[in-house]
């Protein structure tokens, strides 16, 4: 979809560029009026050309409205993917993902049976915070447990630390660690 924002947008500018010029030359008196006036009236008079005219401009009333009203979004959409932003009366406060990816690997890495922590934090479009949490585990832990565990305190540490509700914590086992496989 950006694609074809992107190619309208060209369009867009090009043909504004050509009235711009138009009436450049207008005002400068260096074209006839006679001449434009003619040539409207010929798209005018023929049903192709109007019905053409009036998809094309319909597209660009469009394409306006979009941009008027909803090209602020992407900027905001940009901001959101690198965090969530929070607002109150003194301000804002930008979480980044690292922040709360550090957060959970602190949390991760202090279990005795956890090693190797990687973390992915998510952010959908409600602002909800998802965390995928890959990681190897010791050979004689109990997995339902150490999860269990896991989420519980990573939820407690981000809200206590951010004030955020994590939506869900997705924890996938990589494998069981092999350095303590070979101690035994």
């Amino acid at each position: 979809m950006k694609v074809i924002e992107k190619i309208t947008l060209v369009v867009y500018s090009y043909i504004i560029i050509l009235l711009a010029l138009i009436f450049f030359l207008l005002v400068l008196g260096w074209t006839n009026t006679d001449i434009i006036v003619m040539m409207i009236e010929k798209t005018l008079n023929n049903t192709t050309y109007t019905n053409i005219m009036i998809v094309i401009s319909s597209v660009f009333i469009l394409l306006s409205i979009k941009c008027i009203f909803f090209g602020a979004n992407s900027n905001k959409e940009k901001e959101n993917s690198e965090g969530i932003l929070l607002e109150n009366e003194s301000g804002k406060l930008l979480i980044s993902k690292d922040t709360i990816e550090n957060l959970v690997n602190s949390v991760a890495t202090g279990f005795e049976s956890t090693e190797n922590v990687v973390t992915k934090v998510i952010f959908d479009d409600e602002n909800n915070v998802k965390i995928n949490l890959t990681l190897l585990v010791a050979p004689n832990t109990i997995i339902k447990e150490l999860s269990s565990n896991l989420q519980i305190r990573i939820k407690e540490v981000i809200k206590k630390a951010t004030d955020l509700d994590i939506k869900e914590i997705n924890i996938q086992i990589k494998n069981i660690s092999e350095k303590q496989q070979e101690a035994q």
